[in-house]
């Protein structure tokens, strides 16, 4: 039984999907970073700005690379849809948690992008397995 969940955890798809998870939050945090220090927008704006440049970088790379489904053109605008909206509702979320670490917590900006970071490639994985690219 534990071998079979390290079979699954070391997975090609896993292994690439951190990989283009990781660039993904590098991404994130690239376009954060010049938009909050570099350009002095307020965090939250810049986290949305970001998360702009993450998810069309994640999409692409996700659909080619890591899921690798081929559909017919109709369900393409679906499975776009699906991961556009839970992509969405992961922004939600990495804006409550910045909000909480930011301003309650008094974490720093950089730190908490992170953390949330961390939890989001995670959360995005189950929501593309689970929901978008289903094979």
């Amino acid at each position: 039984m534990f071998k079979n969940f390290l079979k699954k955890l070391f997975s090609k798809e896993v292994i690439l999907y951190l990989i283009f998870g990781g660039l993904t939050t590098l991404v994130d945090f690239i376009v954060f970073y010049i938009s909050n220090e570099t350009l002095k927008m307020h965090y939250v704006l810049a986290t949305c700005l970001a998360w702009v440049f993450a998810v069309l970088f994640a999409y692409v790379t996700n659909k080619i690379f890591v899921f690798s489904t081929i559909e017919n053109k109709h369900n393409i605008f679906k499975e776009m849809l699906y991961f556009f909206g839970l992509r969405l509702a992961s922004l939600g979320l990495s804006i409550v948690f910045m909000v909480i670490m930011v301003d309650f917590m008094l974490i720093p900006k950089l730190i908490s992008k992170i953390l949330v970071n961390i939890f989001v490639v995670v959360a995005n994985y189950f929501f593309s397995k689970l929901f978008i690219f289903k094979a």
